[in-house]
């Protein structure tokens, strides 16, 4: 078992147990959030703001997962065992930083809107120019990198790193997390097997974010801005979800099933866009071949203990 289990590891790191933990977690965060809400009236006010109970309810949707970060810091912050998981979350030299947000951010357009692009050029979807307001798009990226990052924090960020306390193996961190990430999905509208095959692939791709660039913040902005991108911009359905906003409206009488496009599901169900997540996920596997893992907290933090301890008097009994 020493070959398999690391010595910093906590019984409440088992694949079973923190796996469970994650998803309550966000149910919790969610619930949470949704009586924050009540009693400060946000929809009330998000009404007079956006002049739509369709719109103040769209963006909640997003938003609502705001209680995900204050549950899972809180619970970080509290159990002092789990607070090294702190080093991945705040600000660092490696990645998490303005250079791996703007990454982040164009991985997250770039491979969407190439997705859009070639829906566009093959016949398989129709868009139309539906208006820009600025005041509701800068909403709408709040809301949707709430959503994004919330995600995120529950699967690459506590779920990741408790494995990684427990398995000496990081693909146990990686695909496991990958898998309850995919897990979490499969209730969405138009969930199909391409749709989860794609959304455990990004999950991965995430994952390895976090691996080999210590990059929360990356993973983050990867994830909103591919959400922003389809959703809002194109006004496309997110994981199945059809947007109530959006820079381009699409016409979905028009919109059949083709390489780059799921009716159902959108890009996201669709093998094209699986491919270029493919080629990403190969590109960083090659890219950081011969490359170590960034940062491992838990190392970092038994090291810290033990030159503590290496430092202190000994103790003499009394005479």
């Amino acid at each position: 078992m020493n070959k398999i289990l690391r010595p910093c590891g906590k019984i409440t790191d088992n694949i079973i147990i923190a796996s469970f933990f994650s998803l309550l977690l966000a149910v919790f965060g969610a619930l949470i959030t949704q009586i924050a809400f009540k009693l400060t009236h946000f929809d009330e006010r998000m009404e007079v703001i956006m002049h739509s109970d369709n719109l103040a309810a769209f963006l909640t949707d997003y938003a609502i997962f705001l209680g995900i970060w204050v549950v899972c810091l809180i619970i970080v912050i509290i159990f002092k065992a789990n607070r090294p998981m702190l080093k991945a979350f705040g600000r660092n030299r490696s990645g998490n930083n303005l250079k791996g947000i703007l990454a982040g951010i164009l991985l997250g357009f770039g491979t969407n809107g190439f997705c859009v692009l070639m829906s566009l050029l093959m016949g398989d979807i129709k868009l139309s120019y539906n208006g820009i307001d600025p005041k509701i798009l800068l909403l709408f990226l709040v809301a949707v990198f709430i959503q994004s990052g919330g995600e995120e924090i529950t699967d690459r960020f506590y779920l990741y790193q408790k494995l990684r306390r427990r398995y000496r193996s990081p693909l146990v961190a990686i695909l496991v997390n990958s898998i309850v990430f995919m897990a979490m999905h499969i209730m969405n509208p138009g969930f199909t097997v391409i749709a989860g095959s794609q959304i455990l692939l990004i999950g991965i791709i995430f994952s390895l974010l976090v691996y080999y660039y210590n990059s929360l913040w990356a993973a983050m902005w990867f994830h909103a801005a591919w959400n922003y991108t389809q959703n809002i911009i194109f006004g496309l359905p997110n994981s199945g979800i059809v947007s109530e906003y959006s820079i381009f409206k699409l016409e979905a009488a028009s919109a059949t099933n083709g390489l780059f496009y799921d009716v159902k599901f959108g890009v996201e169900g669709s093998i094209g866009s699986s491919i270029v997540l493919l080629i990403i996920l190969i590109a960083i596997l090659i890219i950081n071949r011969k490359k170590p893992e960034s940062r491992d907290c838990w190392k970092e933090s038994e090291e810290a203990a033990a030159a503590i301890l290496a430092e202190a008097p000994p103790k003499h009994a009394a005479s």
